[in-house]
């Protein structure tokens, strides 16, 4: 299993940063783990896409996925591939979940971003090196971009 978790503090709000987070379209601007989206549909605190995912570090092509990003408004976004039908290779390939949370601190949010792989063991041996070696800093890079953004949108 490859699993990262990083911590950033933001001068925002919880609403601010979940909200950006949940505008995906926008978020794949600090997200270089989300390649192109065909499509996306919000209904409440549920957002569905369809992407092409681009993990770090592998030159491969992977197949469209469908995501599903659940908002708990003010506190977290869990994300999860759609269930079946929907991404069969993707379910055969891994276990994926994602969490985005944030908690108000002096000055803003402490905001936390984990991501999980757990691959099937016919591909865990090549891509769990892979990922354990570049998914820390796209993540990284991921919060710092979001600050970036976020407090620039905040004190302009």
């Amino acid at each position: 299993m490859v699993k990262v978790e990083k911590e950033q503090s933001i001068a925002c709000t919880p609403e601010a940063f979940l909200d950006f987070v949940m505008d995906i379209e926008r978020y794949v601007e600090v997200d270089d783990k989300v390649g192109p989206i065909s499509w996306v549909r919000r209904n409440g605190n549920l957002t569905e896409f369809k992407f092409q995912p681009k993990l770090p570090g592998l030159p491969l092509p992977e197949p469209k996925a469908v995501a599903q990003m659940r908002l708990t408004p003010g506190s977290c976004i869990d994300i999860r591939l759609a269930p079946l039908p929907l991404n069969k290779f993707n379910h055969r390939m891994a276990e994926f979940s994602a969490r985005f949370s944030c908690v108000p601190v002096d000055g803003g949010i402490r905001a936390t971003r984990m991501i999980s792989f757990q691959f099937n063991p016919v591909t865990r041996w090549m891509l769990d090196p892979v990922l354990r070696r570049t998914l820390p800093g796209s993540v990284e890079r991921e919060l710092r971009l979001s600050k970036q953004i976020l407090e620039r949108a905040a004190s302009g």
